[in-house]
Parts: structure tokens; C-alpha cells; sequence
């Protein structure tokens, strides 16, 4: 039973950041040019795309859509109220 819970909790912690973290407002939306360096696919449908930014740094991010790598994109560096910063893609 302690397994189990401890289980469970592991894996409903990062959940909940995730929901909380999208429930608070957006302070900012900086546009970021980076390139595609790799692809990492998940047991899910959506794939993860690992992308080096201007300043040579490495992110990932999460598309369903599919992208060549080597190629130019445009990402947006999303700062949320309590500091919480992500990337997604431009659309």
C-alpha cells in the first residue's frame, strides 16, 4: 500500500504543476528565432523537438506537427505572473 502510494503521488505532483501553472495569467510573450536539432518521440502521439536558440541554449519542445530538422523556426518564450517560463511554437 505505501508503494502504491508513493507511486501514485509521483506521478500526480508534476500534474499538478502543470495545472496550476495553467491557470495563471501570462505576463509576456517574447518571440524567439531557433533551429531544429533533433527529435525525440514519446510513447504518445505528440514527438519533442530539441531546438537551439540564438544564444546557442537548448530547449524542448512539445508539437504534434511535424518539422524538419536543421531547419529555422519561430518559438515564443512564454512568462507566466509567478515566473514560470515555457516555449511553444509560433503558429
Amino acid at each position: 500500500m505505501i508503494l502504491f502510494g508513493g507511486l501514485f503521488a509521483t506521478m500526480v505532483m508534476p500534474a499538478q504543476n502543470r495545472w496550476v501553472n495553467d491557470a495563471i495569467p501570462i505576463r509576456s510573450v517574447d518571440p524567439i528565432d531557433a533551429t531544429i536539432e533533433g527529435v525525440y518521440w514519446h510513447r504518445t502521439s505528440t514527438s519533442q523537438y530539441g531546438l537551439f536558440l540564438e544564444n546557442n541554449a537548448l530547449v524542448f519542445v512539445d508539437a504534434d506537427k511535424p518539422r524538419l530538422i536543421g531547419s529555422h523556426v519561430r518559438l515564443e518564450r512564454i512568462t507566466r505572473d509567478n515566473g514560470f517560463v515555457f516555449y511553444r511554437f509560433a503558429e
